[in-house]
């Protein structure tokens, strides 16, 4: 039997656990953190994080906001219901997420995904499942694209066909912290020791990596890359200059197809720019402004 992150257990101690709680829609039992009042800005962490990774940056923003952020299907405490491997495709993650917005009858102003997080932002906003006024990306991945990440996801699947126990080896690894650190340290930021405890935390269960994986398996930007002329919200992307999982001209490329979009660079922050400096992203995305969103029916 997979084992998954336990609540009760690897939640002790969790960022903002008092603002934690579990709701079921659409397919997935999802974990959701809420804090503060007023416009809502939803948080969309990236491939293999959780809600630990807004840690701080989600209570500078609550001070104005209503902020919401969600575990991801199959990553850390939030699980699909089944086997269906919808939730896991761009798609069917983006409409498990507009789902669980109509159940807490949260309609954001604001979208701010990270890696991966910010296709998802981008496929909730085209599918209509939100209307905010921005999106922004931070260090996102909204393309395919030549490299370490495309290769990566495209021999996940062959490496779970040949190796079905790769979920628990990787788990395995994580065991041992230096592992993570090397890990972390590959994204080309520097995260504290907290943030490095939690990422262990997570990665020590093949339920939580084998979540990843199947993400991963199921990934498709290519729809994504078309549909982006038509992004109805305005875009903006933030992307640190040490970055080394998304190089700088991946968001060169989504400038060329979202017109009016805007880029800015953080100078010495890598991929995990809003772990290394919290208070700098939040106060760059509250620059973007949040008005009431348009409504989504």
């Amino acid at each position: 039997m997979t084992r998954w992150p336990d609540w009760e257990r690897e939640g002790k101690g969790w960022p903002n656990h008092q603002s934690s709680r579990f709701v079921t829609a659409g397919g997935v039992r999802w974990h959701v953190q809420r804090m503060g009042e007023g416009p809502c800005v939803l948080l969309i962490h990236g491939t293999g994080a959780g809600t630990h990774s807004w840690r701080d940056v989600m209570p500078l923003l609550a001070r104005d906001h209503t902020v919401i952020a969600v575990d991801l299907p199959g990553h850390a405490f939030s699980r699909p219901l089944d086997d269906d491997p919808t939730p896991f495709t761009l798609p069917g993650m983006a409409c498990a997420l507009g789902r669980l917005l109509e159940a807490l009858d949260e309609w954001p102003a604001l979208v701010v995904g990270h890696s991966a997080g910010a296709a998802v932002g981008a496929r909730l906003c085209i599918d209509g499942w939100a209307r905010p006024g921005t999106l922004v990306s931070l260090n996102g991945v909204m393309l395919p694209f030549p490299g370490a990440v495309t290769l990566m996801f495209s021999n996940v699947a062959r490496l779970l066909s040949m190796m079905p126990m790769l979920p628990q080896m990787v788990a395995w690894r994580a065991t041992d912290r230096r592992a993570v650190e090397d890990l972390l340290r590959s994204t080309g930021s520097t995260v504290d020791p907290r943030g490095t405890e939690f990422y262990g935390r997570l990665i020590r269960h093949p339920g939580h990596v084998s979540g990843v994986l199947k993400m991963m398996n199921h990934w498709d930007l290519q729809p994504l890359a078309e549909d982006l002329p038509q992004l109805p919200v305005e875009l903006a992307q933030i992307v640190g200059d040490r970055d080394r999982m998304v190089p700088l001209s991946e968001a060169l490329r989504v400038q060329t197809r979202v017109l009016g979009s805007s880029l800015l660079r953080l100078p010495g922050l890598g991929h995990l720019a809003h772990e290394e400096r919290p208070s700098l992203l939040a106060q760059q995305v509250g620059r973007h402004g949040v008005s009431d969103p348009v409504g989504v029916s």
